[in-house]
């Protein structure tokens, strides 16, 4: 009889654990995200530019902020990621001085956030992990 409810407690456990796991999955740590979402700070709602990062992306490629506004990146794992502004262009790491850029040189640890900003220029300006080849983020600013 003892036996039978350890093994009971041991099914409904390992159910449990694999609905956790489905439900919380992000994807494959090379996934990319299939949209783009845009973020305006219109509404005083901060968490709408917030970038999320996984093991060597941005889970979207871009964000669009309102002139003024700051982002925040979250580094969703427990990866490091050392962004700053540039890019990576054909394998190559690329930095660059865009005029009206906020200074970006930021060190994630893993499981952490940061916030960059404001940007109170408008344009495009972009930024760039240079630990990890082609995690470009592409910063709009309206």
């Amino acid at each position: 009889m003892m036996i039978k409810k350890i093994i009971v407690i041991l099914l409904l456990c390992s159910v449990a654990t694999m609905i956790f796991v489905a439900c919380g999955s992000t994807g494959a740590p090379n996934g990319t995200a299939t949209s783009t979402p845009t973020a305006e700070s219109t509404t005083g709602n901060t968490s709408r530019n917030e970038v999320h990062m996984s093991y060597q992306t941005f889970n979207q490629s871009s964000i669009t902020i309102s002139k003024g506004s700051s982002i925040i990146l979250i580094d969703d794992v427990a990866v490091p990621h050392d962004i700053t502004n540039g890019t990576w262009d054909n394998g190559s790491a690329k930095v660059l001085k865009e005029t009206g850029a906020p200074a970006v040189q930021v060190q994630f640890k893993g499981n952490d956030r940061q916030t960059i900003g404001p940007f109170n220029a408008a344009g495009t300006f972009h930024l760039y992990c240079n630990i990890h080849p082609g995690m470009n983020l592409t910063v709009i600013v309206q």
